[in-house]
């Protein structure tokens, strides 16, 4: 059968073309011939994804089906020949016919689904929460200082965030909306939960909207709850609620120095939003008092029999909200059962204790 690019879509010829009109890049042209397709594991801003191997690894290659789809192609293939980041998925590179990208294969797949995908979900902690939404800045702020011309991402999201090494380690996808950031773009790319408010306003545009969609990220992971899933409906209701100054709601007990973070980063005028670099740093120091990030995600049925049975009815979420606290209540202060473990709750305690004592001493300093 012929691969997925090839279906009712551009021919050779304009598959070669597409390439050798388009500006001359930094990537290793591959012979298609040296691809076994697998599987196709799901779909990016444009194209299909599929699971493939090359030269005995494993790889992901995106395909066009449709000339609509061009300049996306184009536009991700530009931006992922400039970048070298652990935090953001490695471009192998790419064929002509039919024209793919050959990419790093993430067998965690997306955050999304790790998340909110199907059962049984995985236990994660607050170690991981927090290194997940540390790596996805270290990503971007790198995306942010590149020269000559840096980047914004513009669609930030958990289904664009995919995980290997076990779940410890998060890599950038999908940059077929990237753009500089001289162009101040000002087209409704994206998605609305995740969306800056001049994004969709129609509003110039800077690296600002992707401190934003970090925020959401930020209580995203930290509630296991999808942002605005309450609001229901097309998009427009959650862009118009946004523009009106909605947020996600506050949780309950969460440490004051990441609330203070995130709601900055939510803030209606993109200048009192803190840069990626500095969000890098807070996110490094609040670290040091999450131990354990490098421990790989369990799956219910990998729990022991021994004081574990019990959690795989549990979200697993960095708060643990509960089943019967999944509806999405728009109460101003979400109400968190029990941390998961009482490792977690004394890191948290630890944390507010020796902050509270920092302020202190700070506060009798002359």
């Amino acid at each position: 059968s012929p691969p997925p690019g090839e279906r009712g879509g551009m021919s050779a010829a304009a598959s070669a073309e597409m390439i050798e009109t388009s500006p001359v890049l930094n990537f290793e042209e591959i012979d298609y011939k040296e691809i076994e397709v697998e599987e196709v594991v799901g779909r990016g801003a444009f194209g299909v994804v599929c699971k493939a191997k090359w030269r005995a690894k494993d790889v992901a290659i995106k395909q066009i089906e449709s000339e609509s789809e061009r300049k996306a192609f184009i536009v991700e293939l530009r931006q992922l020949s400039r970048v070298n980041h652990p935090n953001i998925v490695k471009l192998y590179g790419a064929c002509l016919n039919p024209v793919c990208l050959v990419m790093e294969y993430a067998e965690g797949g997306s955050l999304y689904n790790v998340l909110h995908g199907a059962e049984p979900l995985p236990h994660y902690t607050a170690a991981h929460a927090m290194s997940w939404c540390l790596q996805c800045s270290q990503g971007v702020a790198y995306l942010h200082s590149m020269k000559p011309k840096a980047l914004i991402h513009r669609d930030l999201k958990p289904p664009n965030l995919l995980l290997v090494a076990g779940g410890t380690v998060l890599k950038i996808c999908d940059f077929g909306t990237a753009c500089d950031i001289q162009t101040h773009m000002t087209n409704n790319k994206g998605s609305a939960a995740w969306m800056a408010p001049e994004v969709f306003e129609g509003s110039n545009y800077s690296e600002k909207c992707d401190v934003f969609s970090w925020g959401i990220i930020l209580w995203e992971v930290i509630t296991r709850r999808k942002p605005f899933d309450e609001i229901g409906g097309p998009a427009f209701r959650i862009m118009w609620a946004v523009h009106n100054g909605t947020r996600p709601p506050l949780i309950k007990n969460l440490p004051k120095p990441i609330e203070s973070l995130m709601t900055r980063c939510w803030s209606k005028d993109p200048s009192q939003r803190p840069s990626m670099e500095e969000i890098v740093k807070i996110m490094t120091h609040l670290m040091r008092y999450f131990p354990g990030a490098d421990e790989p995600l369990q799956y219910p049925c990998q729990y022991s029999d021994e004081g574990q049975s019990n959690s795989a009815t549990s979200t697993g979420s960095f708060m643990d909200i509960t089943s019967t606290n999944t509806s999405n209540k728009s109460d101003a202060n979400m109400e968190p059962s029990d941390f998961q473990g009482a490792s977690t709750n004394d890191t948290i305690k630890r944390l507010e204790s020796k902050l509270a004592q920092q302020m202190k001493n700070t506060a009798k300093q002359p």
